[in-house]
């Protein structure tokens, strides 16, 4: 059975379905899809702690399917901005998993996991799986995947 580890950037899947079809991602239909007769090794969701009890609630649903979550606290910035950014604590976590998985499935439209993912199928000869919104992940994201699997109605609540 095929091993794989899970890495889901929980805010870039939000806003960019939100932007693309304004809807929301179904977690549950994309787990048992991706899931399928395969060895879940490791689930993590990374998502963005403001306290907010609707947030609560999502973050219970995504650990009853399955997914550890990890949480960062939500920044505001003095100048209005916002910070709240997972990218550095997804990629410690793929290069620590990817050596115990025969694939790698990345939930990010995010051109920054580019090089990450060509470190995974080079240096550990591993396959790597995008799921990400057609028009709305970057080239460089696809093209760095072994599989793009496209974002759309199968996958939307």
């Amino acid at each position: 059975m095929e091993r794989v580890a899970i890495f889901v950037d929980v805010q870039n899947i939000y806003y960019t379905v939100k932007q693309r079809y304004q809807r929301h991602f179904n977690y549950q239909a994309f787990w048992d899809l991706a899931t399928n007769n395969k060895d879940v090794v490791a689930a993590f969701a990374y998502a963005i702690d403001k306290n907010d009890s609707k947030q609560q609630a999502f973050q219970q649903i995504l650990r009853n399917i399955g997914f550890v979550v990890k949480l960062k606290p939500y920044i505001q910035r003095s100048d209005g901005s916002a910070k709240g950014d997972w990218d550095v604590g997804i990629t410690l976590d793929v290069i620590e998993y990817a050596p115990k998985v025969d694939s790698v499935i990345l939930l990010s439209g995010d051109g920054d996991f580019d090089m990450l993912l060509h470190k995974v199928n080079t240096g550990y000869q591993i396959a790597s799986e995008v799921y990400g919104v057609p028009l709305l992940t970057a080239p460089s994201l696809i093209s760095a995947a072994s599989q793009f699997i496209a974002i759309d109605d199968k996958l939307l609540l």
